[in-house]
C-alpha cells in the first residue's frame, strides 16, 4: 500500500483544497478534513489510527486528480500545490550538522566561537521562523533580502508534529538565509532568517509516525540562466542531534494548538563566494520524502 501524503493544493473551480496523495492521485477530502491544523488536533494521542482513517476517506473521496494536474507556477486560474500547512508556526534548528557548525563560524566575525559551542551545548538553538499562512509552496516565488549581500538556500528535512508533540510526517523544507547579516552578528538572527518569502515547505506531508531519522539523502541544485551553479549533498545520519531531543527542547514552555513544523538544520552549504540573484531556481530534493523547487525574488 501507498505511503500516504496529506497535500493542500488550489483548484479554481473548488478554492483551496485539503487531499490526500496515493501513488499518482490527489483525493480531495476538505469535507472530512478542512485544514492540515485539524488533521494534526484529531492525531493527538492516536497518529498510525489517523493516518488509517485518513487513507479511508481518501478512497471515498468525490474528487480525484492526477499529481501532475498541480505541478505548475502558481497563478490564479490554474490548479497548483499550496504549501503543506496553514496555521502551524514554523520553526527552526540550528547548527545540528557538523558542516553548519564550520560555516557559521567561518562567516562569523567574531570566530564564531558561539556557534562551536551550541553545537556542543546539551540545548540546541532553536528560533521561530515562519507563520503558516506566509509560507511558500512549490514553484512559488522564495526571497533574498534586498540590504544582504550573501544569501543562500538552506535545504532541510522538515518534522511535522502536531498539538501532543507526536511526530506525524516529514515534509521537504527551504530556510532561506542572509548568511553576511548573521555573520555580523549572532544578536540579528531575526533579520537574516524572518523576512517575507524567507521559508518555503512542500509540496506534502509523508505521513510516517517514525522515532528515528529516515535514512535518506537530501540534495541541492541551483540553477541560473539554465546552467547549474551549485550542488550538493548530505545524507540525514549525518544529523547530530536525536528527533526526539529536538521536539522535548520544541515543546518546554510551549504549546502548539495547531501543530508545529519543525526545520532540522542544513548540512549544505554553497562556497562563500556564491550568493543567490533574483530569477536562480533552486530544486531540494530529499529521497523517498520529495522534491521542492523554487525561484528567487528580490524582497
Amino acid at each position: 500500500m501507498a505511503t500516504p501524503i496529506l497535500v493542500r493544493f488550489y483548484h479554481p473551480e473548488r478554492g483551496n483544497c485539503v487531499g490526500v496523495q496515493l501513488d499518482s492521485t490527489v483525493y480531495e477530502v476538505t469535507e472530512h478534513i478542512r485544514s492540515v491544523g485539524s488533521f494534526l488536533r484529531h492525531s493527538a494521542g492516536h497518529v498510525q489510527d489517523a493516518i488509517l482513517g485518513l487513507e479511508t476517506v481518501a478512497r471515498e473521496a468525490g474528487a480525484e486528480y492526477p499529481v501532475s494536474l498541480f505541478d505548475t507556477v502558481p497563478q490564479a486560474f490554474v490548479p497548483h500545490w499550496l504549501a503543506p500547512c496553514d496555521d502551524q508556526e514554523v520553526w527552526a534548528a540550528g547548527v545540528t550538522y557538523e558542516r553548519s557548525r564550520a560555516a557559521r563560524q567561518e562567516e562569523s566575525q567574531d570566530g564564531g566561537d558561539i556557534y562551536a559551542r551550541v553545537y556542543d551545548a546539551e540545548r540546541p538553538e532553536i528560533f521561530f521562523k515562519a507563520q503558516g499562512a506566509k509560507v511558500i509552496g512549490p514553484k512559488g516565488n522564495v526571497g533574498i533580502r534586498k540590504d544582504a549581500t550573501w544569501n543562500v538556500p538552506e535545504p532541510e528535512l522538515a518534522l511535522v508534529i502536531n498539538p501532543a508533540m507526536e511526530l506525524v510526517g516529514f515534509t521537504v523544507g527551504n530556510d532561506m538565509s542572509s548568511r553576511d547579516i548573521e555573520g555580523q552578528n549572532p544578536l540579528y538572527l531575526p533579520q537574516a532568517k524572518v523576512y517575507k518569502a524567507s521559508c518555503a515547505l512542500g509540496p506534502g506531508i509523508v505521513l510516517n509516525p517514525s522515532a528515528e531519522w529516515p535514512q535518506t539523502t537530501i540534495h541541492l541544485q541551483i540553477i541560473r540562466d539554465g546552467q547549474e551553479m551549485f550542488t550538493g549533498e548530505i545524507s540525514t545520519a549525518r544529523i547530530k542531534r536525536r528527533m526526539d531531543e529536538l521536539l522535548a527542547y520544541l515543546g518546554r514552555s510551549s504549546e502548539f494548538e495547531n501543530g508545529v513544523i519543525l526545520l532540522t538544520g542544513t548540512g549544505i552549504v554553497p562556497p562563500s563566494n556564491f550568493t543567490l540573484q533574483a530569477g536562480d531556481v533552486t530544486t531540494i530534493t530529499i529521497d523517498g520524502i520529495g522534491q521542492l523547487v523554487n525561484t528567487v525574488m528580490e524582497v
